[in-house]
C-alpha cells in the first residue's frame, strides 16, 4: 500500500467517526441519525472499491478495538451485539459497490444511478435485518415489534437517506478531480 493510500484511508476512518457522532443523541427507532452513509459512499467514489472497503474496515475494527467511533460515542467488542451494528458493517458493503459502479474514469449517469441504489439497497438490508435479529434474539424488542415494524422505523430515514445519498454522489467527481490535481502536484514543481 502506497502511504498517499493509507493517508485517504486514514482521512476516511477520521470522517466516519466524525460522521457518526455529527448529532450523537438523535435517533429514530432506536437507531441513530449520522452522516455515515454519506462517507462510506464518498469512500467508495473517491478511494475505489478496494481502498473504500479497506478504509471502512479500518473503520470498524478501530471501533471493536475499543475507541469510541461509533454512533453515540461508543465502541468495543459489546458494539457487535447492538441493535445497530448491522448498518457498521454495511458501510464496508456500501463502499465496494459504489467503487464498482463508477470505477470508470469518467463514469455515466447509469452508473451514478446504480451506485446510489446499490448504496441504499445494502445499506438498508444489510442494517435493518441485523436489527431485526438483533432485537428479535439477543436484545429485548418492544412490545408489538415485527418484521414489518422494523422497515416502517427505516421508512423514516428514506428521505434524508435519498438526499445524503444524492448528494454524496454529485461531490464524488469533483472531489475526484481536485484529489488528482492536488496529488499530482510534486514539491519541487511548486519552487
Amino acid at each position: 500500500m502506497k502511504p498517499k493510500e493509507m493517508v485517504l484511508c486514514g482521512m476516511f476512518v477520521a470522517l466516519m467517526a466524525v460522521g457518526a457522532n455529527v448529532s450523537p443523541y438523535l435517533t429514530i427507532g432506536g437507531v441513530p441519525v449520522t452522516l455515515q452513509l454519506m462517507f462510506a459512499i464518498l469512500a467508495g467514489g473517491i478511494l475505489g472499491s478496494r481502498l473504500g472497503a479497506l478504509a471502512m474496515t479500518a473503520y470498524v475494527f478501530v471501533g471493536l478495538m475499543g475507541i469510541p467511533v461509533f454512533a453515540e460515542f461508543k465502541g468495543g467488542l459489546s458494539s457487535i451485539f447492538s441493535s445497530t451494528f448491522g448498518f457498521v458493517i454495511s458501510f464496508i458493503f456500501v463502499a465496494y459497490a459504489v467503487g464498482k459502479c463508477l470505477q470508470k474514469e469518467k463514469p455515466s449517469k447509469w452508473a451514478y444511478i446504480c451506485a446510489g441504489l446499490s448504496s441504499l439497497f445494502l445499506n438498508y438490508m444489510i442494517g435493518t435485518n441485523f436489527m431485526y435479529f438483533a432485537l428479535m434474539f439477543w436484545l429485548d424488542a418492544p412490545k408489538g415489534f415485527s418484521y414489518a415494524v422494523a422497515w416502517s422505523w427505516m421508512a423514516a430515514y428514506l428521505p434524508l437517506d435519498l438526499i445524503v445519498t444524492t448528494l454524496s454522489l454529485a461531490l464524488v467527481p469533483k472531489l475526484r478531480k481536485a484529489l488528482k490535481r492536488q496529488l499530482s502536484v510534486h514539491p519541487s514543481a511548486k519552487a
